[in-house]
């Protein structure tokens, strides 16, 4: 036992959860960028997904369904590394404090909120870059930024708005990312208990299973904030040189005015079906990285 506990002494016990996150939501990134997509632009109102997907693949073609994909990645890099690691660290150090005993779901959540906030201010320029380059293709061509990759989109960003500009809308970046962090983590925690201990189901089935339901929990409370985020980030200024919002609390009272409160929920379908398959493949991912790592001992 004491040969067990010497290599959690160490830079890597400490850095693989973070790689480990990273690298799974990479992968997942790959799978889910399509969709992702597709989400964004009926959230910009370009119709429903059959519509967007029939739009795009006649007068773009098939790359644009992966317009982004390096500004995707880098803030799976950012984002995905910081909040999973963060969350394993910091439910690592709460059982320990717990004498080993299984952590309560209040727990779990205030975990997942705290992993959820340092990684969205990790992640907030790449996720900036991400929804910029994916909004690109709807503006009219003389409002269009040109953005050749994530690194460009960051470079250019920096250069004419300023280096702060690169958390522009970070408050209901972190404060979305704390919405889906709570509802993913916590609940795939509280559901791989209950699918292995109480249902008594196999290691691939908990996966899938405890997977859906954080899927599906991650994209209800984190949607509304997603697209107040999404409005912040993707405005131009008018003639005048004013923006449609000032702020996020003034995006959210303009929204209900004119499209109530379901419109917060506007692509809640595909939203769903992203954000279900993408929570699925991390942790499988995640898992398999696992076998991998225990099989070479690492």
């Amino acid at each position: 036992m004491g040969d067990e506990k010497k290599p959690k002494i160490g830079v890597w016990p400490t850095v693989k959860p973070f790689m480990n996150g990273g690298v799974s939501g990479m992968l997942a990134t790959c799978v889910i960028q399509p969709v992702d997509m597709i989400k964004v632009r009926i959230q910009l109102g370009q119709g429903s997904a059959a519509h967007i997907t029939t739009t795009m693949l006649k007068n773009e073609g098939v790359g644009a369904f992966y317009k982004g994909l390096s500004a995707g990645l880098l803030r799976q890099a950012t984002y995905t590394t910081a909040r999973l690691g963060s969350f394993r660290i910091l439910t690592t150090k709460a059982i320990e404090a717990n004498d080993g005993k299984p952590l309560p779901l209040y727990q779990k959540a205030l975990c997942g909120l705290t992993a959820g906030a340092i990684g969205a201010t990790v992640g907030s320029p790449s996720d900036l870059a991400l929804i910029r380059m994916q909004a690109d293709a709807t503006l009219p061509a003389a409002q269009r930024r040109n953005y050749t990759n994530a690194f460009h989109a960051l470079f250019r960003i920096t250069k004419d708005e300023g280096v702060l500009s690169l958390w522009k809308g970070a408050g209901p970046t972190v404060v979305r990312a704390m919405a889906l962090n709570m509802g993913m983590l916590s609940s795939y925690d509280q559901s791989v208990e209950f699918f292995r201990d109480s249902v008594g189901l196999g290691e691939a089935a908990t996966v899938v299973g405890a997977s859906s339901v954080s899927g599906f929990f991650a994209a209800a409370c984190s949607l509304p904030f997603d697209y107040v985020k999404t409005q912040i980030q993707k405005m131009q200024p008018d003639a005048e040189g004013k923006y449609p919002y000032t702020g996020s609390f003034d995006c959210v009272l303009k929204t209900l005015k004119t499209g109530g409160p379901l419109k917060f929920y506007s692509g809640f379908p595909v939203y769903c079906v992203r954000i279900a398959p993408h929570v699925m493949m991390t942790w499988i991912f995640l898992n398999q990285i696992q076998k991998l790592e225990k099989s070479y001992g690492l």
